[in-house]
């Protein structure tokens, strides 16, 4: 995750690596820009063990008013070791608007069954754009 970006995701703080696994010492949700530990951002895929759910029962609002499920991981963390994996792909953000759309269009262009009509509709578009000056 670039740093100027870092204060708007759950960050994790490694305490060691293998591989492509971290041991955690800490998991942050967006940290006020500038106070990062890491550029590791958690992705939001899980496989967490059942004790999650007596942290998840208990949880109160935190980072922009809302419940967190990294505020439920840091504590989980504080009983039992949770590990992170740096994963290797493409990481889309549906967590905001333009990244919704962006992603459907990726998934939208590499459907057989729907490119052709998806690409003659973003021309026609854009064509349309154009006519309009913007």
């Amino acid at each position: 995750m670039p740093e100027n970006e870092t204060h708007r995701y759950g960050i994790i703080d490694p305490a060691s690596q293998n591989g492509r696994r971290y041991q955690v010492n800490q998991f942050v949700e967006k940290p006020k820009q500038g106070t990062a530990p890491s550029n590791l951002a958690i992705m939001g895929r899980y496989i967490l063990t059942p004790e999650i759910f007596i942290f998840l029962d208990k949880q109160e609002k935190g980072a922009g008013g809302e419940i967190q499920l990294t505020d439920a991981i840091q504590q989980l963390n504080e009983i039992q070791r949770v590990f992170a994996y740096d994963f290797e792909g493409t990481r889309y953000d549906v967590g905001e608007k333009f990244g919704f759309i962006k992603t459907t269009l990726e998934f939208a262009l590499q459907n057989e069954e729907i490119k052709d009509d998806l690409v003659k509709y973003m021309e026609t578009k854009l064509n349309e754009l154009k006519v309009l000056n913007l």
